[in-house]
């Protein structure tokens, strides 16, 4: 039966869901609270520069064609991919570079520049996680509504090792500590701690392997444009600047949404790619949470924050040992992850990861210049960091080691910047604590045991993006996309 349903926020996860449910045959509508879609795929503009606020790591590209087969379309008619060689650049703490692709061989020669005992178990590191690979890849766009979904892949949780860490993980295999760390990193993409973030997250490494590293030309600003173009040729509408203020529910169901300005809009199901521990504290009276009350929300472990500082220079850095994707990594890389996590203050040191898109796409800055951006991991607002008070000393301490290490004359060369910190995440995202990627990917928050596509208190209230199973990252929130066109059903 067609229904009419609305999607709350415009991310990957529900213009996913959107154009899948209208593809389905249903009466959908995108609110969305900015004043364009992407949510945390939003784009800055600004003095000829493109800046995408992420994510820019496209992988598992194949999960974008799904959606517009789905939909009776080619993907490449929207936008392009195209690959990175290299994947990413890791530098450690001395600045020297490893490299990684999906050349077996090429990986090889990399790690025996820093320890030649590791090629030999890096190879059985990744002949093994082939079938991690296999067994989470299987689970992803499965819904896990009933314990018994949980016992059914038990078995296979504990064949794998997932109650390892994957930096215990990786470390049977590798046993340089820098080689670790660039084999185990991959949970920070999808904000967990490498150091308790279930051994399952390793398949991202295989994943990656499997089907590359690729970007958007024009930025991924232009996958989000094709998404919504695709749902508006299939009868969609986007409502741009429309804050939702509550969902309404009438007799234990979901009837709809209502704006900040006071508009109604009935739906007969509700899609929420809104922060998914947001969308309960805020969007739900508590009277009809008997589930998901505060306590249970509150008690959950989120993911780490972000400090953003985007940046343009007059001056092209084509010279330097930077690729498009770069990973720099600090010395006392444990002790950095521990403190983020805890929560308890802003660390002195920082890992980086530095984007430099115009590296392969120069149409993102003006001719003869650069687009950046440095991203940095820190604590979420639970560990009352005075943000008004420690941004500029933090942004300054950031760039000036850019500028001693990888950008020479940084500073001088720079001509405009825009700077994000997790107040960004929490007045802007509406994301919980200022959250980069909501829900933390811990075994015991995952699959089952994570926030469900369903609400368990409001039958026709389904949620996708990060806070829901399967999780963060991209190949993850698409999954999600389609869990709730499965959940919801034809037309």
């Amino acid at each position: 039966m067609k229904k009419k349903i609305v999607v709350i926020g415009s991310g990957f996860g529900g213009l996913g869901a959107a154009v899948r449910l209208a593809a389905r045959g249903h009466d959908v509508e995108v609110f969305e609270k900015l004043d364009k879609p992407g949510g945390r795929a939003y784009v800055f503009e600004q003095d000829g520069f493109t800046f995408d606020a992420g994510p820019t790591v496209i992988t598992a590209p194949f999960l974008f064609d799904d959606i517009w087969e789905a939909a009776g379309r080619k993907r490449e008619d929207y936008f392009t991919l195209e690959p990175c060689d290299p994947f990413y650049l890791i530098f450690d703490h001395e600045g020297r570079p490893f490299g990684y692709n999906g050349d077996h061989e090429y990986i090889l020669e990399e790690i025996r520049k820093f320890n030649p005992d590791d090629a030999e178990g890096y190879t059985r590191f990744i002949d093994s996680t082939k079938a991690i690979f296999d067994s989470g890849m299987a689970l992803i766009d499965s819904p896990f509504l009933h314990v018994t979904d949980m016992l059914r892949v038990a078995p296979d949780l504990i064949r794998l090792q997932s109650y390892r860490s994957v930096y215990g993980y990786v470390s049977q295999y590798v046993k340089d500590d820098f080689l670790r760390r660039c084999f185990s990193f991959h949970p920070l993409l999808i904000g967990g701690n490498p150091l308790d973030a279930s051994a399952i997250y390793a398949l991202i490494h295989y994943l990656e392997r499997e089907w590359g590293v690729h970007y958007a030309v024009g930025g991924t600003g232009e996958i989000i444009k094709g998404f919504a173009r695709l749902f508006e040729e299939l009868g969609g509408r986007i409502h741009l600047n429309a804050e939702v203020q509550e969902i309404v529910i009438e007799n234990g169901k979901a009837t709809g949404v209502r704006l900040t300005d006071g508009t109604l809009h009935k739906a007969d199901a509700v899609v929420s790619n809104a922060d998914l521990s947001w969308t309960y504290l805020n969007l739900i009276a508590p009277q009809h949470r008997r589930k998901n009350s505060d306590g249970r929300i509150k008690r959950l472990r989120h993911s780490m924050s972000l400090v953003v500082i985007y940046f343009g220079t007059k001056r092209r850095y084509t010279d330097t040992k930077l690729s498009h994707h770069n990973i720099i990594l600090s010395e006392d890389y444990k002790k950095l992850l521990r403190e983020i996590f805890a929560n308890k203050g802003l660390p002195e040191d920082f890992s980086l990861y530095l984007h430099m898109p115009t590296k392969d796409d120069p149409s993102l800055a003006p001719p003869g210049h650069e687009a950046f951006y440095v991203l940095s991991p820190v604590p979420h607002l639970g560990a009352g960091i005075n943000w008004a008070e420690q941004a500029k000393p933090y942004r300054d301490t950031i760039m000036q080691f850019l500028e001693d290490n990888y950008l020479p004359d940084l500073q001088a060369n720079i001509v405009t910047e825009h700077m994000v910190d997790p107040r960004y995440f929490q007045n802007t995202l509406n994301s919980y604590l200022g959250s980069g990627f909501a829900v933390q990917p811990i075994l015991t928050q995952s699959a089952w045991l994570r926030p469900h596509n369903q609400s368990e208190d409001i039958p026709n209230l389904y949620f996708v993006g990060a806070g829901t199973h399967p999780g963060a990252g991209l190949p993850g929130v698409l999954a999600s996309a389609k869990i709730a066109e499965e959940l919801i059903g034809p037309a």
